[in-house]
């Protein structure tokens, strides 16, 4: 009797531990569905034709074509830059009109090629941005003549690119502060000169003067395969900068009266909220999201290469307060950069400035290419 009791006993205890272990396994089921179906909600979706990304909530989306993360979203390419037609030699370099594809647009540009024997893994290259010149004015073998003979004759591939609706290229003609089309162009330009045989596609950097000066900062912001970037005369980094300083020309930001739709319009950035730097700037926190995505400055964090900065104290066009306050975020970031201020030379950096600030930019491409 006593033994039976015994198992009795043991037996109750028995199912009384598997009836609690069987409700705790099921309330850990519950529980972990439940706290799926909250992280699945919890979740936003974006999509866009060219990002399809899945984002915590705490990550803010800033849809915008000229944000530096959606630039940095993209899988821009292009084809080998083809030679279309030769020109006539230079001092110690062949010159040529070359051509290449940026977003479907067949853009062409002015390319020197040194006579020299080419290195065993290709020449130097930099990539030549011009400034603002009103498109249907703009011809390839004119302007910027002295500069890109001062960098040719010192051993560099120079490819000094037209950007899309200048001159004779396709596209849309748009500017550089309010529209990625021209970025585009450059880092295709870039991806073109990678296949040309004689070039080192490692050792490519980027020049940019006035208005290219914010297109070369935002190249390399989206871009770690450009080695170094120059930049003269440069503008617009913060957004902040340009209602502080102001620029001479207002060509660049899109007008609602402006009916231009379609493809043409995808790389520009035509929101009520851009709207504001020309009419209400007063009424805008560029502390914001959609402020903080597009500033260069805010986006410092993706430059890792060099950079050199050369600004005229007496520059009319741009003010030198712009390059000032560049030079700040880089040195409060620790990035690698020089800085480079001249009396005299205004907006182009002339002469006899000219000289010192070619002879400074060579010898950063030098070191760094």
């Amino acid at each position: 009797m006593f033994a039976f009791t015994t198992h009795k006993t043991r037996y109750g205890l028995y199912l009384k531990y598997m009836k609690k272990f069987t409700i705790l396994i099921v309330l850990s089921i519950v529980s972990f569905i439940l706290l799926g179906i909250f992280v699945f909600k919890k979740r936003v979706i974006i999509k866009n034709p060219l990002i399809k990304t899945a984002y915590l909530p705490d990550k803010k989306i800033v849809n915008s074509p000229i944000s530096i993360d959606y630039l940095r979203s993209l899988k821009v390419d292009s084809k080998k830059l083809l030679i279309e037609k030769e020109l006539e030699n230079g001092s110690n370099y062949k010159q040529y009109i070359g051509g290449f594809l940026s977003e479907g647009n067949k853009v062409f540009g002015l390319l020197t090629v040194p006579t020299e024997q080419k290195p065993i893994k290709g020449f130097p290259v930099i990539i030549f941005n011009h400034g603002y010149i009103p498109p249907s004015q703009y011809v390839t073998t004119e302007g910027y003549v002295t500069y890109v003979d001062y960098l040719a004759k010192n051993g560099f591939v120079v490819f000094k690119i037209d950007f899309r609706g200048n001159g004779k290229s396709e596209g849309d003609a748009s500017g550089s502060y309010f529209s990625s089309a021209y970025t585009i162009d450059a880092i295709s330009a870039l991806k073109s000169l990678q296949k040309y045989d004689v070039v080192d596609p490692k050792r490519i950097g980027m020049w940019g003067h006035s208005m290219a000066g914010n297109l070369v900062f935002r190249a390399m912001l989206v871009s770690n395969e450009i080695k170094a970037g120059a930049i003269w005369s440069g503008a617009v980094y913060s957004y902040k900068d340009f209602v502080k300083y102001q620029i001479s020309d207002n060509s660049y930001v899109h007008r609602p009266y402006e009916r231009k739709t379609g493809v043409a319009q995808k790389d520009r950035e035509t929101s009520p909220e851009i709207q504001k730097i020309r009419s209400n700037p007063e009424i805008i926190d560029f502390n914001s999201d959609f402020w903080k995505a597009i500033s260069l400055t805010e986006n410092v964090k993706y430059l890792s290469r060099p950079l050199q900065i050369h600004h005229a104290i007496d520059d009319l066009i741009i003010d030198i307060g712009y390059s000032r306050d560049l030079v700040k975020v880089l040195k409060a970031n620790s990035k690698k950069y020089e800085f480079y201020e001249y009396e005299d030379g205004g907006h182009n950096i002339a002469s006899p400035s000219f000289e010192t600030a070619m002879e400074r930019t060579v010898r950063f491409f030098k070191g760094n290419l």
